[in-house]
């Protein structure tokens, strides 16, 4: 069965911030499907956990992608 690796991203768009990749709580996925759900809502449950001052000073956003795992 092909398993979908969830690869997350917090960036600014403040020129010259570059976006970092960081480890979300769950990371493998058995679908395309079950992956992207949980990259948005993770998400949003990331960016109401951060301090709103936070998010505005830094313009933060969040990006992600659902790889599929070849070594599975």
């Amino acid at each position: 069965m092909t398993k979908f690796i969830l690869l997350m991203y917090l960036c600014s768009n403040i020129p010259g911030n570059a976006c970092q990749q960081f480890e979300p709580k769950y990371k493998e996925f058995n679908s395309y499907h079950h992956c992207a759900i949980y990259g948005y809502k993770y998400s949003v449950e990331l960016l109401e956990n951060f301090n709103p001052e936070f998010i505005n000073e830094y313009r933060v956003f969040t990006a992600f992608d659902c790889k599929e795992d070849a070594a599975i």
